[in-house]
This record gives structure tokens, C-alpha cells and sequence, in this order.
């Protein structure tokens, strides 16, 4: 299916590893410009040369801290000065440390709050008069955990849904012109996974790297973690016209994994 996205422009953030990485290869591989960006500048231009390698599309890089107010601003300058426009935004970000509730400490809430939920609101408000110019899109990639608290992850639990209340009221506030979803994957094979694996070895929950990697497949009805890949191509899918009657979705992708009714 051509998703008619050649040509466009856009911005994924955290986009040098994981789920970020996967949403940036499949919009580049349509065709799509992008502007990637990580912390570490090393990852972070390895991914460009692989996605120039794998694609037509132009890459550019800018490295920084998400929850940092210029680095945000830096970003939309960044495509709009390389490309001359901006149409898609994708939301990404590292995921909060993994903890029981009263193990974690205010600053733990107050810098999940500003790595989650703030990033968004700064970039959609820098990049909003731009993706509003041509028909824009803005994916944001959280978590099944805003459906379905997840043992051991309550700032997970509790800080993504401000994500997904800012969606929704953006997919009203900005339509017609901009279209708003998320996507809410379960357990994927990335580096987010294995970190948190760690964190459970550290903290004896569990007795082996593969033990943790079972236990996080558990419950997943297609029996095995997500491939990233899969998930790119749902979000270039939502940045596309083929989806342009699909706004205010929260669309799970996590196997079957989550009980949860709606």
C-alpha cells in the first residue's frame, strides 16, 4: 500500500534506539525526511547512517535531552530550516524507573512528568503552526500501562495517562488541520525491556536475564515479545492519509497482553 507520505517531513523524538528507532525507519522508508534525535550522539548518528543506508529518504540529527525546553525548540527549527516544512510529529521518550509506589521519591515524579507529558506539550506547541499549514499528524508512542496498571511501574502507570488526556484534547482542539493518536505497545524486544530486566535482577525479583525476558512474554497471547518493526509501520500508517478518518485514537499494540475492555 503506498501511504503517499513521499516528500513530507518529520520529527521523531528518542529516535536513536527502540521504538523511536523502528517509527523513524518506517516513515524514512515511505519516503518521509526525518529529524531523529537521542542523548548519546554516537547511537544517535549510527541510526542516521543506517537509515540512510536503508532508505532514500534525508536524515538529520540533533542531540539533546527531550525534557529540556531548547532542545524541543531546536528540533522544529532543525526541520523546518533542512526541509522547509514539517507535517509529522512522533513522540517518544525512555520510560521512567521502574519502582513500587512508596519507593519512589517526589523528584522521581516531577522528572517523569517532564520527560513524558512536558516534552509533548513543548514540542506540539513549537511545531503546531507548522503541522497546521499542510495537514499534519502527531503520534505519540506510551504504553498499554494507561489501560492497565503494570506491577512495579506506577510512574509508568500514573504519568503516561497525562499523555493520552493531552492527545485527546488536542485531537479536538487541532482538527481538521492536525490529526492526534497514540499507540500503546506492550512488551517489545528493546532496550527499554532489557533495562527493566536488569532493574528486576538488581533487585532479586529475578534469578537470570532469561528468566526476565520469559516473564515479560507471559501473558501475551501470540507468545512472544512485539518486533518494533511492526509498530513502525502502525505509526507511519496513522501519519498517512489512508488513516485521515482515525483521530483521538488510543490504539493498543501489545499482542492481545492487556485484558482491559476498551
Amino acid at each position: 500500500m503506498d501511504l503517499k507520505l513521499e516528500g513530507n517531513a518529520a520529527i521523531i523524538t528518542a529516535s536513536s534506539s527502540g521504538l523511536g528507532k523502528a517509527s523513524a525507519l518506517a516513515l524514512a522508508a515511505e519516503g518521509v525526511d526525518v529529524v531523529i534525535n537521542g542523548r548519546k550522539e554516537k547511537q544517535l548518528l549510527s541510526t542516521a547512517e543506517e537509515i540512510r543506508n536503508a532508505t532514500s529518504a534525508g536524515v538529520a540529527t540533533l542531540t539533546g535531552d527531550i525534557k529540556d525546553r531548547d532542545t524541543l525548540k531546536n528540533l522544529v527549527d532543525k526541520a523546518v530550516n533542512e526541509y522547509g516544512r514539517l507535517d509529522h510529529l512522533v513522540t517518544s521518550a525512555g520510560g521512567p524507573p521502574s519502582g513500587k509506589t512508596l519507593e519512589t521519591t517526589e523528584s522521581d515524579w516531577y522528572e517523569s512528568f517532564e520527560l513524558l507529558v512536558m516534552s509533548v506539550f513543548r514540542l506540539v506547541k513549537s511545531a503546531a503552526p507548522y503541522l497546521k499549514q499542510g495537514g499534519g499528524t502527531i503520534v505519540n508512542i506510551t504504553s498499554r500501562s494507561v489501560k492497565e496498571a503494570l506491577d512495579s511501574l506506577v510512574l509508568s502507570n500514573s504519568v503516561r495517562m497525562g499523555v493520552i488526556g493531552l492527545e485527546k484534547t488536542l485531537s479536538r482542539e487541532l482538527a481538521p488541520e492536525v490529526r492526534v493518536n497514540s499507540v500503546l505497545p506492550g512488551p517489545h524486544r528493546t532496550s527499554r525491556i532489557e533495562n527493566l530486566v536488569e532493574q528486576s535482577l538488581e533487585r532479586g525479583e529475578i534469578t537470570s536475564r532469561e528468566e526476565g525476558l520469559e516473564k515479560w512474554s507471559q501473558g501475551v497471547p501470540m507468545e512472544t515479545l512485539g518486533n518494533p518493526e511492526n509498530l513502525g509501520h502502525l505509526v507511519a500508517f496513522l501519519s498517512s492519509c489512508r488513516a485521515e478518518f482515525i483521530n483521538g485514537a488510543a490504539i493498543p499494540i501489545d499482542g492481545g497482553s492487556s485484558r482491559s475492555s476498551l
